[in-house]
C-alpha cells in the first residue's frame, strides 16, 4: 500500500485551528493585552539606563519588564493555540470558566519565558561586565550573538520547534491525555518550551541590537509562526544574521545594545542634575 504523506495546512488558512468566527473574540482580547504590554514596554524603555547588558536594572525589575515584553511579543501568535486548546480539545465550558482555563494556559506559557529571562539576565550581566572592562569586547560579543542566532535559524532544533508552532494540532491532541491536575498550566508550559526552542536565537540578537529593537524581533517571530512563507523568512533572517556576524567586528553602528554612554559622561550628567 503506497505511503501517503499528509501535510498539515498552514496556520493562516481558515479553519486550521478553529473557524475564524470562533477565534475572533479570544484573539482580539489577546491582542488587546499585547497592546497594553507594548505600551508598558515602550514606556519603561524610555526610562531605562544607558548601560549595556542589563541596562542597570535589578533582577526583579528586569524580570517584570521581561515578562511584559514576552506578553507583547508572543501573545498574538500564541492566541490561536491557547483558544483552540481550551475550546476545541479540552472542551472547557463557556464563560468565566473558559477564560480561567485560557489564563492558566497563558500563565504556563509565560512561566517558561520567565525561566528563560533568568538565563538572559545572567548572560546580559556578564556581557555588561565584559564591555565595561573592555569596550572593544562588545564587537566580538555582538558578532558571536549574530553567529549563534544565524546558525540556529538553519539548525534542526529550529525546524522541529517551528513546525510545532505552525501546526500544533497533533501535539494538542496528545496533550489531551495529560492528567487533570493543573492540566492547562502544564500544556501552556509545554507549548512554551517549543516556542523557546524556536525563538531563543531571535531573542539573543537583542544583546547587540538593544531592547529598543524588540518590535522588529517580535514581527519576525509573528511572521515565522503565522505567515505562509514563514519558513522562507526563517532562512532569509538566518542569512542576514550571518552577514551581520561578519560585519559586526568592524561596524560599531550595528551594535547599539553594546554601546553605553562612557562612565565619565554618565557621572557628569549626574553631577549636573539639579538637587
Amino acid at each position: 500500500m503506497p505511503h501517503v504523506h499528509l501535510e498539515a495546512p498552514a496556520p493562516t488558512r481558515p479553519g486550521v485551528l478553529l473557524p475564524r468566527r470562533d477565534l475572533a473574540v479570544g484573539w482580539t482580547l489577546m491582542v488587546l493585552i499585547a497592546v497594553l504590554a507594548w505600551v508598558l514596554t515602550v514606556g519603561q524603555a524610555r526610562h531605562m539606563g544607558m548601560e549595556p547588558g542589563t541596562m542597570g536594572l535589578a533582577l526583579p525589575l528586569f524580570l517584570l519588564l521581561w515578562v511584559v515584553m514576552m506578553a507583547a511579543m508572543m501573545l498574538p501568535s500564541v492566541a490561536p493555540v491557547a483558544i483552540t486548546w481550551v475550546r476545541g480539545i479540552s472542551r472547557s465550558s463557556a464563560g468565566p470558566t473558559r477564560a480561567l482555563h485560557i489564563a492558566e494556559f497563558v500563565s504556563g506559557y509565560l512561566l517558561v519565558w520567565t525561566g528563560f529571562g533568568l538565563l538572559a539576565y545572567g548572560a546580559l550581566a556578564a556581557t555588561g561586565d565584559l564591555v565595561r572592562g573592555d569596550p572593544q569586547a562588545g564587537r566580538w560579543i555582538g558578532a558571536g550573538a549574530f553567529l549563534l542566532a544565524g546558525l540556529h535559524q538553519f539548525g534542526p532544533l529550529k525546524g522541529v520547534c517551528l513546525r510545532h508552532c505552525r501546526n500544533p494540532m497533533f501535539q494538542l491532541l496528545r496533550y489531551s491525555r495529560f492528567r487533570p491536575w493543573a492540566k492547562d498550566l502544564r500544556v501552556g508550559a509545554h507549548h512554551g518550551l517549543y516556542c523557546a526552542g524556536c525563538c531563543w536565537g531571535l531573542m539573543i540578537v537583542l544583546i547587540p541590537l538593544g531592547v529598543m529593537n524588540v518590535a522588529a524581533v517580535a514581527a519576525v517571530i509573528f511572521l515565522e509562526k503565522l505567515w505562509r512563507q514563514g519558513p522562507w523568512l526563517t532562512w532569509a533572517v538566518g542569512t542576514a544574521f550571518l552577514v551581520l556576524a561578519a560585519l559586526a567586528p568592524f561596524q560599531d553602528w550595528l551594535l547599539p545594545g553594546l554601546e553605553g554612554a562612557p562612565m565619565e559622561e554618565m557621572n557628569r550628567m549626574t553631577d549636573l542634575t539639579p538637587g
